[in-house]
């Protein structure tokens, strides 16, 4: 393995950023120091006017196999990950067939093994008939990122809402559980009361149908659960004001039991921004009205909403051009949170050390991973170099399978310039390094 001196580059971490150099051997993070002098049969980056960053840690991702390769493989969109400064990510079971069983589960590992330039966790599904097979995780806590529960509708019988099975899976479950929160009852009766009143449904609709009620009545279900059985739980996607009031900003943050996560679409986009991009941004839960994102912003740097995330979800440009009623939910989104979030850092909405908490500390936290998510010697070393830089998001160097982003057209002031996994130069200046695959992450659990 190729061993690596980063050399007069700015180093942000935990809370602080320091000038210095960053020498990397056997995968690992060797030293850090304000300067190393070159070893012998070390390559030298000269990370002068850049950034040296944790990788992103993307909590909550959908790679679509097996099942559902037209939209996406977890060759394409790890790749996409690693050129977007994602090193690590946590993929969701709604593939086809989900990954209900544990030979299902392994058989995503596999995949990952052979494919994935990023490291990779798989979470377990849930059904309304599985619990048996959802508990026999137990045993592989320090292997498996967590279980996943849709208390929201989903596809096929991924729904869970059987009162007696969530218990049992709450109470049981040793590894953290990620919930889907959307009342599903809440849902029904706002679509009916607008099919009374319109003859056709639309994008805009989406807010509307998929409301704040909605999202507040399933997660404080869910909260309600996890206090009673002292569960470790973690709601993904929260994307109303309404919900923030469930949630503390206790610290230190691994004394908490109960966090929560926000996405990069629900900070960036509006439901002023359907008549522009109409199902583009059509995703569960719903992107609301302008007020849920300012509060979403007020959340995420108070500490009430841990970890930064993508939820990215492709689908075909296709399948995204039917009609509202019939078009998937969904936004692919995994090469640019990076890049979108050090433009709020750019215009001042939060520092970059707040990024790298969010977007990797917090989640290495959150989640136990082991030796990762911090620059810190005997860590291994996944890395990202991020210069100041303009960077437009076109058709020509989106790196999902499905070809199109929501944000095309839209400029960022830095670039990801190198991303090491597992100390391993995987994408520099443009180019892909394949010669070695992410690995299987760790867990620290007790």
């Amino acid at each position: 393995m190729k061993s690596y001196l980063i050399k007069n580059t700015t180093i942000v971490n935990e809370g602080i950023s320091i000038h210095g150099d960053v020498l990397i051997k056997e995968g690992r993070i060797e030293k850090i120091a304000p300067q190393i002098h070159t070893p012998e049969n070390v390559i030298e980056i000269d990370g002068e006017n850049q950034f040296l960053l944790p990788g992103v840690i993307d909590d909550q991702v959908h790679f679509r196999e097996p099942g559902l390769t037209h939209k996406a493989t977890i060759y394409t969109e790890a790749k996409a990950a690693v050129a977007g400064g994602v090193t690590s990510f946590m993929e969701m079971p709604n593939t086809n067939p989900p990954a209900f069983t544990q030979e299902l589960l392994e058989a995503k590992y596999a995949i990952g093994a052979a494919h994935s330039l990023a490291n990779y966790s798989f979470f377990m599904g849930t059904s309304q008939e599985n619990v048996e097979e959802v508990l026999k995780t137990n045993a592989k806590k320090n292997e498996v990122c967590g279980v996943k529960i849709f208390m929201g509708s989903s596809t096929g019988n991924l729904l869970v809402d059987n009162p007696f099975i969530l218990e049992n899976i709450f109470s049981k479950s040793e590894l953290l559980i990620a919930t889907h929160c959307e009342e599903e009852s809440v849902i029904k009766k706002n679509k009916a009361a607008l099919e009374a009143v319109k003859s056709i449904l639309e994008p805009a609709d989406h807010p509307i149908i998929r409301n704040e009620e909605a999202c507040f009545e399933s997660s404080w279900k869910a909260i309600q659960l996890a206090q009673k059985f002292d569960s470790r739980l973690h709601i993904l996607h929260i994307s109303t004001a309404k919900e923030l009031q469930l949630f503390s900003n206790l610290r230190p943050l691994k004394d908490k039991r109960i966090t929560a996560e926000v996405c990069v679409h629900h900070l960036h986009f509006t439901s002023d921004d359907y008549a522009q991009l109409g199902n583009l941004i059509k995703c569960n839960p719903a992107i609301k009205g302008p007020e849920n994102k300012k509060a979403l912003w007020e959340g995420l740097l108070d500490d009430r909403l841990d970890i930064i995330a993508t939820d990215h979800a492709p689908h075909t440009w296709e399948e995204k051009q039917e009609a509202y009623i019939h078009a998937y939910a969904g936004l692919p989104l995994v090469q640019h949170p990076l890049m979108l979030m050090l433009k709020y850092v750019e215009e001042g909405k939060l520092s970059m050390e707040k990024v790298v908490e969010k977007m990797s500390h917090a989640v290495a936290t959150c989640f136990q991973i082991k030796e990762r998510g911090y620059i810190r010697e005997g860590y291994h070393a996944d890395l990202v170099l991020v210069g100041k830089e303009s960077y437009t998001v076109t058709k020509e160097n989106i790196l999902y399978k499905c070809g199109w982003s929501p944000l095309e057209g839209t400029q960022f002031p830095y670039q990801i310039k190198s991303t090491f996994i597992n100390g391993h130069l995987a994408y520099h200046q443009g180019q892909f390094n394949e010669a070695q695959q992410g690995a299987r992450l760790q867990f620290t659990r007790v």
